[in-house]
């Protein structure tokens, strides 16, 4: 996708950067903005709560995430044991990433939606490009972030509802196999044309159309050059 942009039109490579680095940090930010909220300050003291996105920046994710679309940022820490209630304020703490990530790319929207509205630039132009970037990503961030896998945003909300000791087996299998079926996954779709995160994309092009009254596959392969 990155090189794509790079060679066709490398202001919409640098747009792309921007959005990739802007929606990490963010995503990162409010899991320890959430922290400190709950009590814990363990990510501010490691200078983490920050929108400097060289705090949340880790080369090895960063890059296959540019180049391919899968990757990761820094992972925030949070010490559970300075919560008041360590179940369900780690749940907190996890999903305020993914919920910024849906802030992000309504407000994103809403400001697509109105620039075209009024008529004050064209579909074509750089921001409204950008604005696009943020939107499909963020929710693409949003869901891929909810899959309830060890170490994705979306496991601590499956670990705190499926705390009883008769789950102790699924658990354990969800954060020793989890990790190993995920990486699978994400080999294959990048290997195949397998859509094998279907669950993942069908969503967030559906919401994305809402949001911007578009279909966003056909602008997202108009940007990209395909048509």
């Amino acid at each position: 996708m990155f090189l794509t942009l790079l060679f066709s039109s490398p202001p919409l490579a640098l747009a792309w950067i921007v959005a990739i680095l802007s929606s990490l940090t963010i995503h990162e930010f409010s899991h320890g903005l959430m922290a400190k909220l709950k009590g814990d300050l363990t990510a501010e003291r490691e200078g983490r709560l920050t929108l400097n996105p060289l705090a949340h920046l880790d080369l090895i994710g960063f890059i296959p995430l540019l180049l391919f679309g899968f990757g990761w940022a820094k992972p925030v820490p949070f010490n559970p044991y300075n919560l008041k209630d360590p179940k369900w304020d780690s749940v907190w703490i996890s999903v305020a990433g993914p919920i910024s990530n849906l802030i992000i790319a309504t407000i994103s929207a809403i400001a697509f939606r109105s620039l075209l509205i009024v008529g004050a630039i064209n579909e074509f132009n750089l921001l409204i490009a950008f604005l696009f970037f943020l939107i499909l990503l963020n929710l693409f961030l949003m869901l891929f972030n909810l899959i309830p896998i060890h170490p994705l945003d979306g496991s601590k909300l499956f670990f705190a509802l499926f705390d009883a000791p008769k789950y102790a087996e699924l658990r354990q299998f969800v954060a020793v196999r989890g990790p190993q079926i995920l990486m699978f996954a994400v080999i294959i779709s990048l290997l195949t044309n397998i859509d094998i995160f279907f669950f993942i994309s069908r969503p967030a092009y559906a919401v994305c159309d809402v949001l911007t009254g578009t279909s966003c596959a056909v602008y997202q392969n108009i940007l990209f050059g395909s048509l």
